[in-house]
């Protein structure tokens, strides 16, 4: 065989070997399980919210969409870890305002740009809530016993530079009050409230819905611009005097660089989950509204929330 034909077959065994191996690789999202990180314990709001996202996503795209909690650091170690991922669209994380707080109080070395938004799911009313035997009723009540015993009221978060302690921090400069911050653990804030070991707490309502419903639990406020229609009866800071509103939202983002196909698949898979009824029922009995935003518009907002928290956080001499 001649020097010339012996290069054109094995060119036309290498084109052969090409196709057969790109017919064979399965489409998104066919190739490996999908996995989420949720950046606080089993447990939290967070956790409990996207286990829902988890469960619609794999009813929708027919496949395996896993939940696992990469908790601490404010957030840091999950964006951390799915930041250094494969940006191929199996690696997610349940991203929220935190990609900016971690960032700006200098838990983390890189900001949202290291991300690629993919949708937003849902909002919450970050709240401020009391033992249910508690003596005070009104958040007007609380900050009157602040001001009286400066540096006595205790009132824990989800750590430190989280959008509870942020949203704790401003509520309390605005009302020219100085209580303790107490940061914890996300999972440990609730059963600390319940065991006494701190007077109120700022959280998202997912963590408190069942206290609330049973009356260990009450909420005083509402940490929003208005009312939300999932917690009708509680009122808002801006009611009772105070000036405050740090609404929380969370999403979907994946590593920079992933495959436009991919974002696409897993925007549509988001969209009709949270458009669903299953999914919207379960919302309101944890005190969450599923609030679907596109990639684009989603990636926006992430950009102009960043730079208002930046500024929020300068204000309050949280940012580094």
């Amino acid at each position: 065989m001649r020097a010339w034909v012996r290069i054109a077959v094995f060119t036309a065994a290498a084109l052969v070997g090409v196709t057969t191996v790109a017919a064979q690789e399965p489409q998104f999202p066919q190739k490996a399980a999908i996995e989420i990180t949720v950046l606080f314990p089993a447990g939290s709001s967070a956790d409990v919210t996207a286990r829902l996202l988890a469960d619609g996503m794999s009813k929708q795209l027919g496949a395996r969409v896993l939940v696992v909690n990469r908790p601490g650091a404010g957030g840091a170690i999950g964006y951390k870890y799915v930041a250094a991922q494969k940006p191929d669209g199996y690696s997610l994380v349940w991203n929220s305002n935190s990609i900016s707080t971690t960032f700006h109080s200098g838990m983390m070395p890189f900001d949202y740009h290291a991300f690629d938004a993919v949708a937003r799911v849902l909002v919450e009313s970050p709240v401020i809530a009391v033992r249910g035997d508690s003596k005070w009723k009104s958040l007007g009540e609380l900050v009157a016993e602040a001001k009286s015993r400066p540096k006595q009221v205790t009132v824990g978060n989800s750590g430190i530079g989280s959008h509870t302690h942020i949203s704790a921090v401003a509520l309390f400069k605005a009302a020219a009050a100085e209580v303790v911050d107490v940061p914890f653990g996300a999972a440990q804030v609730v059963p600390s409230l319940l065991g006494a070991q701190v007077d109120a707490v700022v959280q998202l309502p997912a963590a408190l819905s069942g206290y609330v419903k049973t009356g260990q639990v009450r909420l005083l406020a509402a940490l929003t611009s208005g009312r939300d229609p999932a917690l009708s009866d509680v009122p808002t800071a801006r009611e009772q005097g105070f000036d405050v509103s740090l609404e929380a939202w969370r999403g979907i983002a994946a590593p920079k660089d992933t495959p436009k196909p991919a974002i696409a698949a897993l925007e549509a898979a988001i969209r009709k989950t949270a458009e669903s009824p299953d999914f919207v029922q379960a919302s309101e009995r944890l005190g969450v509204r599923p609030a679907f935003m596109p990639a684009a518009e989603f990636g926006n907002l992430i950009a102009k929330e960043d730079a208002d928290l930046a500024r929020i956080m300068q204000l309050i001499g949280l940012k580094k």
